[in-house]
């Protein structure tokens, strides 16, 4: 399961930079001139995970496995999109197909670097991004509501559809996201966004992109996304592009003490990619053997049969029960015969909700 992450933004602001340090392969362009992305690069990125390599020092397997996102590069942005400016409709579409938003925003001065709006401006730049996302959304919607319209004089679940798009379309007027919109649980609703995908109402994880000199006390321009970020309810890392990929030859004993020079304990990147795998709602669980640890990853509140379905078709269908070991118990007793020994392994069936971090082991027939 990979699902995936759209890096959006206006043109220079450190997205094909970011991108081609978080998937460790440079083979995004970064050049100091708009429009340099021209076709969406897709990559997929491990999550890291610490507690893989404590249960590799337990079982000695012969590699580990870690759970994946899909990162998507797209296109900068610019004013008008929503009307083809730019490169317009066309990237606009790589959003819909993602499930979550990564809008990195330049939070640095340098007169070297273009500004395709001729300043640094972290609010307006967002603000020009969220403007083209939800007038996206007004079109799409009013070409359904032109729909729905001529079927609701016989069809009473197209007018019910009709009332819901309706106060949908003056939410978004107002200036709201969809993702704030009072009637999400609405059946109605939950078709209309099956189908229509809005931009707005996907989760949004803001990059505020500095500096060397800005890893240490946020600037006044981080401070500003910050603070937009908390009143929208939307979360923000701060990271240096340039430098994250810099990094990316280096061995991660060389990447720490370098970090730590910065003032940083972790790679921006590492905490980029570990929120966004938990904003599309994912978690991980863990198989341990001697051929490989490795991370399975489920949505959250996947039962038992769902889990084992990721590894097998054939092990949801047959499925028997599941052998299950907390992993701070398989830690704290070393491994799975002592664990069993001390009562810590639990044999769970089909009703059982998988939790972040368990060791599992599927019974199945078929």
């Amino acid at each position: 399961m990979a699902l995936s992450i759209g890096i959006v933004g206006l043109p220079n602001v450190g997205k094909s930079t970011t991108f081609n340090a978080l998937t460790k392969a440079q083979n995004a362009e970064a050049a100091n001139y708009p429009f340099c992305t021209i076709e969406p690069n897709k990559a997929i990125v491990p999550v890291p995970d610490s507690r893989l390599e404590a249960l590799a020092k337990i079982v000695n397997p012969q590699k580990i496995q870690y759970s994946v996102v899909e990162f998507v590069d797209i296109a900068g942005l610019v004013k008008g999109a929503s009307k083809g400016e730019g490169l317009g409709n066309q990237f606009l579409a790589n959003i819909k197909e993602t499930e979550a938003i990564l809008h990195i925003v330049r939070c640095f001065e340098d007169g070297n670097i273009t500004h395709v709006e001729g300043s640094v401006d972290p609010l307006r730049d967002i603000e020009i991004i969220e403007t083209e996302l939800l007038l996206a959304d007004m079109q799409t919607l009013e070409k359904r509501i032109e729909r729905l319209e001529r079927t609701a004089k016989t069809d009473k679940d197209a007018k019910d559809a009709l009332e819901i798009a309706q106060a949908l379309m003056a939410h978004i007027e107002s200036g709201n996201a969809v993702r704030i919109f009072p009637q999400k649980e609405h059946e109605s609703f939950k078709e209309l966004n099956k189908e229509l995908r809005f931009l707005t109402n996907k989760e949004i994880i803001y990059g505020a992109n500095v500096d060397e000199e800005g890893l240490g006390e946020d600037n006044a321009f981080v401070l500003i996304v910050k603070d937009y970020a908390q009143k929208n309810g939307c979360e923000v890392i701060k990271l240096c592009a340039k430098i994250e990929e810099e990094m990316v030859s280096l061995e991660p004993n060389e990447k720490q003490e370098f970090l730590e020079s910065l003032g940083a304990s972790e790679s921006g990147l590492d905490q980029i990619i570990k929120k966004g795998f938990e904003k599309l709602g994912l978690i991980s669980y863990f198989t341990a053997g001697v051929k490989e640890v490795r991370a399975w990853t489920i949505r959250k509140g996947s039962t038992a049969p769902q889990a084992a379905a990721v590894i097998h078709k054939d092990f949801e269908r047959g499925f028997i029960r599941a052998e299950t070991i907390a992993y701070e118990d398989f830690i704290k007793h070393g491994g799975e015969q002592k664990a069993k020994e001390a009562g810590a392994l639990r044999v769970e069936g089909k009703e059982y909700i998988v939790q972040d971090g368990d060791v599992m082991h599927f019974r199945f027939n078929v």
